[in-house]
């Protein structure tokens, strides 16, 4: 069954008709925010009445947008609302250093169910694999569905992966991680199809289909945050380039006698610029000792966490400004936990990125605020996950 999208009707503001599309609209999101609720739920999630629900559940059933199902609640006989679900399931899951995300989409990207949970500092491949299966089978019984139905799985995790492996094709980056097969090891537990990539690299895709680099076949994805990586979206297709290696932008040398990166390599971008070196500069001033709070004070006013930015983003422009000279981008789209701060990173970047490019200004890439914010690596999965289980690659869907 193909999923039909709720329709919005232009109508006159306040008339029956635009009320009743609001109430639709409710009705679906809802469902989509929990996964599935009964009738009776569904009006208390809503606050639409009893029947005023009876009777938009009735009609989106019946056009294929919402599947119900009989179950019992207390004792009682109630009807279960989901998503009908069109042409099966797919699954996206984003690792990253602190938390975890795990969705399930069918395959026209309508996301029916969505979870995600904190992680400990140094996670381990086969206690986070096993929580990501517990989840998504937790959330296929809210939906009514089973493991059958699922016809991919989609993994971000942020290091470089060898897409043929499944393993991370650097040792140092992820603790606990190397040395496995991470589609293998998720493949054994929920014996379905999984595909694993560098979160970079989904997130361009994420933002390359559905986001800021949209119509920009040539277009960079910069993730800045606790780490630095790039996604790059080359004639319109991820380039990961020789060993699936490309993307290792937060490693690319800004001073060779600098500080020593997580790499082991002296000056990396993500020794100086990363969110570690951000914290580790602050420390002296009792400045924010989280990433996220440090975003907060520099766009509140904080003087400091403002010049710690700016500094950041200088760096990162002059690295931006090397791949610029290399592959000439249309685009340059910012996300991670750092790219919050909007302009006062921003603007920095397109200062330094200006400065030290050797094209015509009117030629250089613009530099732009992703529109995803802390989905586009799990947006990313998803399309990876629909794109192989249907096509086989993630070559653009015309």
């Amino acid at each position: 069954m193909y999923l039909v999208p709720v329709s919005i009707t232009k109508a006159t503001p306040g008339s029956q008709t635009s009320l009743r599309e609001a109430n639709r609209a409710r009705i679906v999101d809802a469902v989509k925010r929990h996964g599935g609720l009964t009738q009776v739920e569904l009006a208390g999630a809503t606050g639409l009445s009893p029947a005023t629900v009876s009777n938009i559940v009735k009609e989106l059933t019946a056009s294929g947008v919402l599947h119900i199902t009989m179950t019992t609640r207390s004792g009682r006989r109630a009807q279960h609302v989901t998503l009908a679900r069109a042409l099966g399931i797919v699954a996206g899951v984003h690792i990253s250093t602190r938390h975890m995300r795990v969705a399930l989409s069918d395959v026209t990207n309508t996301v029916v169910a969505e979870h995600n949970m904190p992680l400990a500092k140094d996670h381990r491949a086969d206690n986070e694999l096993d929580k990501a299966t517990r989840l998504i089978a937790d959330m296929l019984d809210s939906v009514d569905a089973t493991m059958d139905e699922i016809l991919a799985v989609g993994i971000a995790v942020p290091a470089p992966i060898d897409v043929i492996t499944g393993e991370i094709s650097r040792s140092g980056l992820m603790r606990g991680w190397d040395g496995i097969s991470i589609a293998d090891l998720m493949h054994r537990r929920i014996k379905r199809p999984v595909f694993v990539d560098n979160e970079a690299n989904l997130a361009a895709l994420a933002e390359f289909r559905l986001g800021a680099a949209r119509g920009r076949p040539n277009s960079v994805y910069l993730r800045v945050g606790q780490g630095i990586g790039a996604g790059l979206i080359l004639n319109g297709a991820v380039y990961r380039g020789y060993e699936s290696a490309a993307g290792e932008f937060g490693h690319m040398t800004i001073d060779e006698h600098g500080p020593i990166c997580r790499c082991g390599n002296r000056g990396c971008l993500e020794a100086i610029a990363g969110g570690p070196a951000i914290l580790e500069g602050l420390r002296e001033s009792n400045g924010p000792q989280k990433l996220t709070d440090v975003v907060v004070h520099a766009i509140a006013g904080d003087a400091i966490c403002i010049r710690a930015i700016a500094d950041a983003g200088r760096h990162i422009g002059i690295a931006a400004a090397n791949v610029c000279n290399l592959l000439a981008p249309e685009r340059i789209v910012v996300g991670g936990e750092l790219a919050r701060a909007g302009e006062l990173l921003l603007g920095p970047m397109r200062h330094s990125l200006e400065r030290s490019v050797v094209m015509e200004s009117a030629k250089v890439a613009d530099i732009v605020q992703g529109q995803l914010g802390d989905r586009a690596e799990l947006s990313g999965a998803i399309l990876y996950a629909i794109d192989r289980a249907t096509i086989g690659s993630d070559e653009p869907i015309s």
